[in-house]
This record gives C-alpha cells, structure tokens and sequence, in this order.
C-alpha cells in the first residue's frame, strides 16, 4: 500500500488554520486553543440513535449495563485520538488519506459506503428531532420531518460566521443537554452505591443472552465512523506549528480537548441508563424500550412534572447537535475522496434530502411505530460501515512511511487492533441478528 504523497487542498479549506494557537503562554491557554474539535465529535456519541438502547438498558437491566457504556467510551477515546492524530501528523484527514493510499475503484466504493452511512445517521437525527417536536409541541411526525428542513438555512448563516461560532452552537447545546440530564438525575433520586459497582462489568453481561444482546447494541451504537473522518480533519482549524515539536504539542492539547469532551458523552448516555433504570425498572416498568413510551412514563412514575419536558429538550438538542456535526463529516468526505467541491448549501440539501424522503414516506405510511423501527435500521446502516473506517485508520497511524515519529506505539497498536476487532465483531452479530 504506497503513500503518493500528493499535495492536497486542506478539506474544509474556508476555516483550515483559522484559529490562532498561542506559541508562549500558559498551558491552559494552549489547551483554550485546541478546545472546539472534541465537543464536535462528542455529539456523535449521544446523537438520538444512541437513546434507545440506553433506555431499554436501563429499564430491563437495571444499572447493570452501565460498565458496557464506559468501556464503549474508552474504545471511542483511543480511536478518537488515532483520528486527531493522523490529521496532525499527516497533515491530510481520514478521507484524503484513504484516496492517496488506494485504487480509484477501492476508493470510490469507500466513498459510496461513508455517504450511505452519512444518509443513515442524518436519518436517525431527523428522525429524534421530529420526534421531540412530537412530543413538544404535539406537531405531527410528518410534519416535524418537513421542519428539519429548514436547519439547512440556520447551519448555512452560522457557518458564514467562523468556525468557533460553529463549536460555540454545539458547545451550548451539549451544556443544555447536560443540564436537563442533571435535573432528571436529581429527581430521579437513582442508587449511587449501585452506580458504582455497576462500572465494573458483570459476568452475568456475558451469561444472559438478553442481556449480551443489549450489551452489543450499546456498544455497537456508540462509534460513529463519519466521526473518524471528522476529527481527522476538524482538528486541522488550528494554526499549529507544522514543525515536529508543534505537532507533538497539538496531538497532546488535541487529545485532552477530546478525552474530556468524549468523558460529557459518557455522562449523558450513562444518564439516560440510570435514569430509566431509577424510573422504570425500579417501579416494575421493565419493557420500555421506545423514547415515546420513556417521555410519557417519565412525569407519572417519578411524581414531577418537568421530567418528561426536559427529556424531550434534550433530545431536540442531541438531534440538532448531531446535523451541524453531520453536515460537517458530509462534506469532508465529499471533498477527501473525490477532491470534489460543492457549494455549502447544496452539500447540505442533498444529504438532507436523503434523510428526510425515507423517513417522510415511513411516518406517512406506518406512523410512530415505523419510525422507531427506521432508527434501528439507521444503526444497522452505521454499524455496516465502521469498519470501513476503523480499519484504514488503524493502519495508517502504525504505519512509520505514513506517520514517521508519530507511528503508534507497539502497545498502541496491539491495543487499536483489539479493540477494533471486538467493534467489528459485534457489530457484525448485530447486523446478522437483526437481518435473520
């Protein structure tokens, strides 16, 4: 597998190296710099196709899934991090990457399956958000698709604005959903001794059938492969320096931003399982398993009335958090593989468009109960992909001809290597599980 060595166009050339990082000064006002990036990519990891098996998790199982979601958050942290750091180190993201190292056919399939799998989570976003809108402000289904629309115009003007403007937006929303998570906690009243001992797995994870297969789809939901490529090419905003030291020094201040962004995912989708857990499974409500079913039972079963609306919130959040991120990963892809470049708008339109006639048809046809079914088609979609993302990135940063001093590590590679085989492997049972 040679390495060509062209001379690319940075992708995302309007905001590449638009942020100033300071060359003296403190640490914390180094790491000021570099923060942005990771809260982009942590979107991905509590988008609305994560909520469904949190909550069913919760309900079913009790806390006990909760070591499943924080070993999901590690894996995603290292591969996270293999992803900043080929887009420091290279100077080139995930995708201009894969188009210098393979044929035009290898690459072009590439392509077709990242923006199959860009389509897919735009689809579980529209989908969350009209879902929110639902429950909100009572709007129909088919209607609330139709809306989702119109965040094309609204990503369009903030994006004119510079690329903080941009991690500024997903910054608040992510605090708003913290927020929201935060009360549903307190008035949940869950067992922090229980919360505790569940970080630790259980055997009985592996031993009960039902529960593996929950276990699998936590962790199978949890990776975004559009992430990969996203990060890889995001953390390039920064103006750093491109000599050896300049680099090391982004990788380190790049990596904090995104193991601490990756550590507020974590908080909300382990809040999502504690709190169906404290709500439904210890009031005997162990089947719920749908978000419409968790908004409704919420406000009885806990005996406040502000529950059920901060879910609904915070999800509305997550799904339009998780559009301003996929746009993004859209167009990285778009313009890594093919060199293409579309105009902004119309990028964001088609991918849009994708998302919202599929999902426009099955709300129209078969309502509520065809939507939950689209968002688990979704997942399946994304966990096809993943591994057409783990794996070229995994080999690219153990390459020494690609990343020169920056290689990984033989512990790093032993490690990436196992972590994205059992990825892939679970992924893999859950996609035959589902199809059989």
């Amino acid at each position: 597998m040679s390495w060509k060595n062209e001379q690319v166009t940075p992708s995302l050339p309007e905001v590449y190296a638009s942020i100033d990082v300071p060359k003296t000064g403190s640490f914390w006002r180094k790491l000021w710099a570099f923060t942005g990036p990771g809260l982009m990519v942590a979107v991905g990891y509590m988008d609305p196709g994560n909520w469904a098996t949190d909550i069913a998790g919760g309900s079913k199982f009790g806390y006990t899934l909760l070591s499943v979601i924080l070993i999901s958050n590690l894996f995603a942290m290292l591969l996270q991090h293999l992803s900043l750091k080929l887009g420091i180190a290279t100077g080139k993201d995930l995708a201009q990457a894969c188009r210098d190292a393979y044929s035009k056919p290898t690459v072009i399939a590439l392509w077709l399956l990242c923006e199959i799998a860009i389509a897919a989570c735009d689809l579980a976003e529209v989908i969350g958000s009209a879902i929110a809108l639902n429950l909100l402000f009572g709007m129909p289904l088919s209607i609330g698709v139709v809306v989702t629309v119109l965040d094309v115009l609204v990503l369009l003007y903030f994006q004119n604005k510079g690329f903080r403007m941009l991690e500024s937006i997903v910054a608040a929303l992510i605090f708003m959903i913290f927020l929201c998570f935060s009360y549903e906690i307190a008035v949940s009243h869950p067992s922090f001794s229980q919360i505790v001992g569940n970080l630790v797995p259980k055997k009985e994870i592996i031993l009960n059938p039902d529960m593996l297969y929950v276990a699998i789809g936590i962790l199978g939901a949890t990776v975004m492969p559009h992430n990969l490529y996203l990060h890889s090419s995001i953390v390039q905003t920064r103006d750093f320096e491109k000599s050896a030291e300049g680099k090391r020094s982004a990788i380190k201040f790049a990596t904090i931003d995104s193991t601490i962004s990756l550590g507020f995912a974590f908080f909300i989708n382990a809040a999502i399982l504690i709190v169906s857990a404290a709500a439904f499974h210890t009031s005997g409500n162990q089947q719920v398993a749908d978000i419409h079913d968790a908004y409704h039972l919420l406000d009885p079963v806990l005996g406040v009335k502000m529950a059920g609306i901060c879910f609904a919130v915070a999800l509305l959040a997550s799904g339009q958090n998780s559009t301003l991120t996929g746009t993004l990963a859209g167009q990285i892809v778009m313009e890594g593989f093919l060199n293409l470049h579309l105009k902004p708008w119309l990028r964001r339109l088609i991918t849009r468009l994708l998302a919202v006639i599929p999902a426009l048809i099955v709300t129209l046809i078969y309502g509520e109960k065809g939507t939950g079914e689209l968002l688990v088609l979704s997942q399946v979609i994304l966990s096809l992909q993943l591994s057409f993302a783990v794996v070229p990135l995994v080999m690219f940063t153990s390459s020494k001809k690609k990343m020169g001093e920056f290689a990984n590590s033989k512990l790093v590679q032993i490690t990436s290597w196992v972590v994205s085989i059992i990825i892939i492997a679970f992924n893999m049972y859950l996609l035959w599980d589902t199809l059989m």
